[in-house]
């Protein structure tokens, strides 16, 4: 059992007590402030300034990154920067672009300094534990999972321009986090793996905002029960809670780790100080966890297995009744999957930086262990997470074990985990060990009438199913002889064929453009009046960064900005798009002089219309209840902007590193009070008077007007949440390409 406690508490004698808020000093024991304390170049205790020890990105991101810092200035970079190549799409959408961006990242480590390693050697977090990861170190990634808790790193998953200010040796600026203990206790059963206790936490921590923007610390007797692969496939997840980081204590388990593979220095033990304060806690009774399943579309979904199968009508009901509601022109059926003897899945995968580890792997061959999946509809396809763990899945016989089943062993890549592998069949229900299972990561396209589901289960459950032919089974329900396989570490595949070369930047290499790699186009500085239109309106919820730019076959264009931006929220506006650019296209006019009447008339409600036309920038505005759940890209920002965004209103955003991505791409963050209503549909417009004037004040409240399109309008407050000083000047320069280079030679 997982259960959120809402109240402080502290450490004494190794046990969680009651604590009072005036004991919030000791958060200074808490592992976490150990290593911000460490890792902080502020001075300032509340308003943190972090440099990191390492970063890390793939092919989806990176060359937007290193595009973005080669235009702000870069020369080398300053710390191990490793970019890997497993979102590769491993199709030929987009022409060559797929090898295109993977040639122009050799180069850029050539040029730059930093370490390349090429498609299908590894998936990003895998390389970064193996690798990377250092107890007392920190990391920042420009993917959302990236979480090496368990070794003892606290890292981060933030989008490019966070890395970029990193590179430009500038810092990562947070106010001070608040802690919660995970308190583990018990020892899971057999049959239980990492992901069902996963699930079980993210349900229980992701509701009413629990863990958001916080550090997940983990403590406690239970972690002693768990080798280094199922806390790694815990700590992973804990991005879903929302949460900006996670840590945990580390034993002799970690200890081996870093032995094993080959970096013994690397390890220190990392333990919380006698009355060290925490926010909040969790307690993990690891015991009492069940086999877990997380329907579609959130991995808070969650229910025990056993509980689904109980209610699977009622609960597939609701399933199918949410997806047609978001997406009308589909026909989901997943009450047809109920059959007699249970609850059929057409698919089974286990893959990426949860389900690929050696010792998920390992148990889901011994479950299979001379039995077959059947030569049924139902498939399953491994994947482990690096060559060096499928290597090491070779010499103990599991891939020989798995492949006689009849599964189906591929190389190390991520496409399962962002819709660009497996893709099952219209109305199919793909069981998956991976890290998300929102609309569309599994491939299909919702608005086109086609659909399919992923629901997330641990690999052992997902091996257990596949044995009874895709007849959904909790792995606590077979028998099958599990025993402790110690793992061996080979990094020649790494040494034979990733280049790394940190501190040997060699400015004379020339870096490799394809046709498809393009440059940022210019963003203007903030106007001193702002009016937008209201492009896309979305009532949802949560808005993910999957509906902002959905994944996919997108990610063949993740290197040209204006063509990647076509796709920005296809799935849940079509018609934003189009918005967009009528309204870049009247701002390009109005700039040129040659304003459209529509403009005009436009400004003419709230003012002289030749004086407002001069200083007021017209741009489009996306309005959603909570945006921003999901994926670190910063494409979801990025996309908004070159097509003309200018402003965000919404009540809240879901995570911190969709907010920052949008101040780094010069959108306006605007929020709402806290219960006003905000009945404004797609074509209404918002005029912001001094809006320049407000950034400039640091003011947090702001006046608008909306224009309605029935002729009438209404006065609305507008709220601008705490900024840095360099938020927002970035804000005033445009952007964070802007501020660079407002900021050269200074």
């Amino acid at each position: 059992m997982i259960r959120y406690h809402d109240h402080a508490v502290k450490l004494v004698g190794g046990k969680p007590k009651p604590a009072a808020a005036t004991e919030k000093a000791a958060r200074e024991k808490t592992i976490a402030y150990r290593i911000l304390r460490a890792h902080n170049v502020s001075g300032d205790a509340e308003k943190l300034r972090l440099r990191f020890d390492a970063l890390v990105s793939h092919d989806i991101t990176y060359v937007g990154i290193v595009q973005t810092a080669r235009a702000s200035g870069l020369t080398e970079f300053p710390v191990p920067y490793a970019m890997t190549n497993c979102h590769n799409s491993l199709c030929a959408v987009g022409g060559t672009i797929n090898e295109d961006d993977h040639v122009f990242g050799l180069s850029a480590a050539k040029k730059y300094g930093g370490i390349y390693v090429p498609a299908n050697l590894s998936v990003i977090h895998s390389y970064a534990r193996e690798e990377l990861a250092g107890c007392g170190k920190m990391i920042l990634g420009s993917d959302s999972h990236t979480r090496y808790g368990a070794l003892g790193t606290l890292a981060i998953g933030e989008g490019g321009p966070e890395l970029v200010k990193q590179l430009l040796k500038n810092t990562y600026d947070i106010a001070a986090p608040e802690v919660v203990l995970c308190y583990v206790t018990g020892k899971p059963r057999r049959g239980v793996g990492p992901h069902d206790v996963a699930l079980a936490l993210v349900k229980e921590a992701f509701a009413e905002n629990r863990a958001k923007n916080k550090v997940l610390e983990f403590v406690g007797p239970g972690i002693k029960h768990l080798p280094v692969d199922f806390r790694n496939g815990v700590d992973v997840m804990t991005t879903e809670t929302t949460c900006l980081s996670s840590i945990w204590e580390t034993d002799g388990e970690i200890a081996n780790y870093y032995r094993t593979h080959g970096r013994p220095a690397d390890f220190q033990t990392l333990a919380p100080e006698e009355g060290a304060y925490y926010d909040a806690m969790i307690t993990i009774e690891l015991d009492k966890v069940e086999c877990m399943i997380a329907l579609p579309f959130h991995p808070s979904n969650a229910y025990p297995i056993h509980e689904f199968l109980e209610r699977a009508d009622e609960l597939l009901a609701k399933v199918e009744a949410e997806a047609a509601e978001q997406f009308p022109r589909a026909k989901p059926n997943l009450r047809g999957k109920i059959q007699p003897d249970g609850v059929h899945a057409d698919q089974g995968i286990i893959a990426g930086c949860a389900g690929g580890l050696f010792d998920n792997i390992v148990e889901a061959s011994e479950i299979l262990s001379g039995g077959s999946i059947g030569n049924g509809a139902f498939s399953l396809s491994v994947y482990p997470t690096s060559v060096p763990v499928s290597l090491a899945l070779t010499k103990v016989e599991a891939t020989e074990t798995l492949i006689r089943a009849g599964a189906v062993i591929k190389p190390s890549f991520c496409g399962p985990c962002f819709g660009a592998g497996d893709v099952p069949a219209n109305n199919g229900l793909s069981i998956r060990h991976t890290t998300r299972n929102f609309p569309n990561r599994e491939g299909s396209k919702p608005g086109e009438g086609q659909i399919a589901t992923v629901a997330l289960m641990d690999a052992r459950s997902i091996a257990a199913t596949a044995a009874n032919g895709g007849r959904i089974t909790a792995a606590t329900d077979v028998l099958y002889r599990k025993t402790r396989i110690k793992y061996r570490y080979d990094r020649s595949a790494y040494e034979k064929r990733c280049y790394n070369g940190f501190g040997k930047a060699d400015p004379s290499v020339e870096l490799v453009f394809g046709p498809n790699i393009a440059d940022w186009p210019k963003i203007d500085k903030l106007s001193d009046n702002l009016l937008v239109e209201l492009s896309a309106v979305i009532r949802d919820p949560v808005t993910t960064t999957d509906e902002l730019i959905p994944s996919g076959e997108t990610s063949s264009y993740r290197s040209n900005p204006l063509r990647l931006a076509e796709f920005a929220l296809s799935r849940r506006a079509p018609d934003y798009v189009g918005r967009s650019k009528a309204v870049a296209k009247a701002e390009d006019a109005r700039k040129s002089g040659e304003a459209p009447e529509a403009l005009k008339a436009l400004l003419g409600r709230v003012g002289n219309a030749d004086e407002l036309l001069k200083t007021t920038h017209y741009g489009s505005c996306v309005f959603a209840n909570k945006p921003g759940d999901g994926s670190a890209r910063e494409q979801a920002a990025s996309s908004q902007r070159v097509l003309g965004g200018a402003a965000n209103i919404c009540y809240e955003y879901a995570t911190k590193r969709y907010r920052s991505n949008c101040i780094n791409w010069g959108i306006l963050p605007f929020t709402l009070p806290a219960g006003a209503a905000f009945p404004y549909e797609v074509g209404d417009h918002v005029y912001i008077p001094g809006v320049r004037a407000v950034v400039e004040s640091k003011a947090d409240t702001l006046r608008a007007v909306v224009l309605k399109q029935d002729g009438s309008k209404e006065e609305i407050t507008l709220n601008l949440p705490p900024l840095t000083e360099d938020e927002r000047e970035i804000l005033l320069e445009g952007c964070l390409m802007n501020y660079y280079a407002a900021h050269a030679g200074k």
